[in-house]
């Protein structure tokens, strides 16, 4: 969604009302971390908005979960309220399936809400960040083994590429597994040098890279000149550039 805050913070709120009554987390299954139904709410300032922006909408949201909802609600990011809650992996560690152990502890009582175990809704995550690019790479072999070394060997946290988080999941239906990964800046470490980078630790393995697969925008920017066939995403369209819609928005704004 994008928009002015008021806008955007009415829009996640229709967006929960709607998750929590479809989703049922006692009947969800995947691979992807996730602590509940709704999961994560980010708040992501654009063209020149300041994060406190951003912020500001986060907290109003989180309180509005917790009190409309009866929901814990985690702050993360630069809405954080302690360090440890920054980072989202660090929020979302041992997942649903550990949340009402968690819960019952003081390091683990949300930030706003009850700390309460609601089977049905898990907990919600509510932050705000700067742009993420959510990016995924297939890989044309269903051994996860290979996706979990490539995803190792790419990802900051183990001597890979700066600001990049991978993770190697399993993609049962497809019969291939996939390297999942956030770009959280792609100003230092831009989409062709990951994809270029997870093909060559690919193919080192014996394994070719099947497709990209963006999730969500990309700002034209994380191209970094490159085609966006040349990173695995021949079907990248106007609708995927975030450029494109953020002009739109300007237009409409500064229209009579």
């Amino acid at each position: 969604m994008l928009g002015g805050p008021a806008a955007v913070e009415a829009g996640a709120l229709a967006l929960a009302e709607a998750a929590l009554a479809r989703i049922d987390m006692r009947q969800q299954h995947g691979v992807h971390p996730r602590l509940g139904a709704l999961d994560v709410v980010p708040f992501v300032p654009l063209a020149g908005t300041p994060m406190r922006v951003a912020m500001a909408s986060a907290w109003r949201v989180g309180e509005a979960l917790a009190g409309r909802h009866a929901l814990p609600v985690y702050f993360y990011g630069a809405a954080a309220r302690s360090v440890a809650r920054r980072e989202l992996p660090d929020v979302r560690r041992n997942g649903y399936e550990n949340l009402a152990v968690r819960l019952a502890t003081p390091a683990g009582a949300p930030d706003v809400g009850p700390a309460r175990f609601d089977a049905r809704a898990g907990a919600v995550v509510v932050g705000a960040r700067d742009v993420l690019v959510a990016y995924n790479v297939w890989l044309d072999t269903p051994d996860l083994d290979v996706a979990r070394a490539v995803a190792r060997a790419v990802r900051e946290r183990d001597g890979g590429l700066p600001a990049v988080r991978a993770l190697g999941v399993p993609l049962p239906s497809r019969g291939v597994v996939q390297v999942s990964l956030n770009l959280l800046d792609y100003r230092v470490t831009p989409l062709p040098v990951v994809f270029d980078r997870v093909a060559d630790e690919a193919q080192s393995r014996g394994v070719a890279i099947r497709r990209g697969e963006l999730v969500g925008l990309a700002p034209r920017a994380a191209f970094a000149g490159r085609a966006p066939a040349t990173v695995g995403l021949p079907a990248f369209t106007a609708d995927d550039d975030l450029d494109v819609h953020l002009a739109r928005v300007r237009r409409e704004e500064l229209s009579p």
